[in-house]
């Protein structure tokens, strides 16, 4: 796949996964409920999104640096708020 192609697919990637994050995000602040989400699942999620965010780095990739950043703060939010919630 020529390399711009592979830039469009994984800009489209990391916005499908960035977007995904929003409506939680948005619930948790409107609400600040966070008893139904998994601890489990977001401390692993964010991790892992850390983890993509510093090899995208390492790489200097911009199609993965800056939906994971995005991703990182979403997923960090909602972390945060359901240690603080939870």
């Amino acid at each position: 796949m020529p390399v711009a192609m592979c830039d469009v697919v994984g800009y489209i990637a990391g916005a499908c996964t960035t977007t995904a994050f929003i409506p939680q995000a948005w619930k948790v602040f409107r609400t600040r409920h966070t008893s139904d989400l998994s601890l489990g699942m977001f401390l692993l999620s964010t991790i892992g999104v850390a983890c993509w965010l510093a090899y995208g780095i390492a790489r200097n990739e911009p199609p993965i640096i800056i939906p994971n950043a995005v991703t990182l703060i979403l997923s960090s939010y909602v972390l945060a708020m359901k240690i603080r919630h939870g």
